[in-house]
């Protein structure tokens, strides 16, 4: 025990380090898009959002889930139980959504001693466009970011909803008013294995929804594209040493039943998380400004437009790959700031 815990102090000092606390501002509103369902790193960037609230850093206003899945939104709110967030508003794509197994899921129901391993009580959750409406309405102008880092569906759908009792805006016209600006995980903007046309995941699995998010979305896009998270392998041995703080930790069971270790698994969504919360810290590089368009089969085109209202992060060299990753691996494995969801 006084290894672990020597262990989390040591991190606790590199996490001050590596990333410097100020509340000179009030921290921005955060909502979170995410298929959290089939890869693990929705997972991870979910617990970072919870330790970059713990330090005054950001607000979740709510979490919306792009996959269709009966059980993503109860392990949504089980993660947030866990962070003693259970309160935080969950929204779900519904019908017309992509389908998915999630090896994970099944967490839900796991029980020890006939007990939930895991307490929550969300067993159904509202459609995300009301969700993403309500949240954004009760918002000051320009002070919520969003990080999508799954399919574009609920986004897209939401550009496209009329005013209603939240707000008499139009879903465009609310994006307008409060966002600063959208960091998503999607598509590419450097060759991947000499492949310079390389089709991402989170784009195909609805390449409608994600070309009328780009064309409409009416702030600045900031795209981490997937050589971002592929530069930044997740370290298993993370995974087996920094969650023994309880006997049960669902970011590191999630990994685990993911792909076990050791398999060090990219950290595409994490990435997305850090740019919005922390834009300015210089954890990577930005483009210049471009058009995104997605083209019909899904690839990603970008252009150089000194009036285009995307850009697309940058990893420039080997010291700032490990500034980030120590950001990553110490954020994601920072404890509950209080404990009751840690008490298993």
């Amino acid at each position: 025990m006084r290894r672990v815990w020597t262990t989390l102090i040591a991190g606790a000092s590199l996490l001050a380090a590596a990333i410097p606390t100020s509340r000179a501002d009030e921290p921005v509103g955060l909502i979170f898009d995410t298929d959290i369902c089939g890869d693990v790193d929705d997972v991870l960037a979910l617990g970072m959002i919870h330790a970059l609230e713990s330090r005054g850093e950001c607000k979740l206003l709510a979490v919306t889930v792009s996959v269709d899945n009966p059980k993503a939104a109860p392990f949504v709110d089980l993660v947030n139980t866990f962070y003693g967030r259970g309160q935080v508003p969950v929204g779900v794509v519904g019908e017309g959504g992509a389908k998915e197994d999630g090896k994970y899921l099944p967490m839900v129901d796991q029980l020890d001693d006939g007990k939930p391993r895991y307490p929550h009580d969300l067993t159904t959750a509202p459609p995300a466009t009301a969700v993403l409406r309500k949240a954004l309405a009760a918002r000051p102008d320009k002070s919520v970011v969003v990080a999508q880092v799954g399919f574009s569906t609920n986004l897209a759908r939401l550009l496209e909803t009329p005013g209603d009792e939240y707000s008499p805006l139009t879903g465009a016209e609310l994006v307008r008013a409060k966002v600063k600006f959208l960091s998503l995980m999607a598509g590419s903007f450097q060759p991947i294995d000499g492949n310079a046309h390389y089709i991402e995941y989170n784009v195909i699995k609805d390449v409608p929804s994600c070309a009328s998010l780009v064309e409409k979305w009416p702030t600045e896009m900031v795209f981490s594209g997937f050589e971002i998270g592929i530069a930044l392998p997740y370290p298993a041995t993370s995974i087996e040493r920094d969650y023994g703080y309880v006997k049960h930790h669902p970011l590191a069971e999630s990994y685990i039943l993911y792909n076990p270790p050791p398999h060090n698994r990219p950290t595409w969504d994490l990435t997305s998380v850090l740019y919005a919360v922390h834009p300015d810290r210089g954890y990577f590089d930005v483009s210049r400004p471009v058009t995104v368009t997605i083209e019909k089969d899904g690839f990603s085109k970008h252009v150089d437009d000194a009036n285009g209202r995307s850009r697309y992060l940058i990893l420039r060299d080997e010291a700032q790959k490990a500034r980030v990753l120590e950001a990553l691996v110490q954020l994601s494995s920072q404890p509950p700031d209080h404990r009751e969801g840690a008490r298993q």
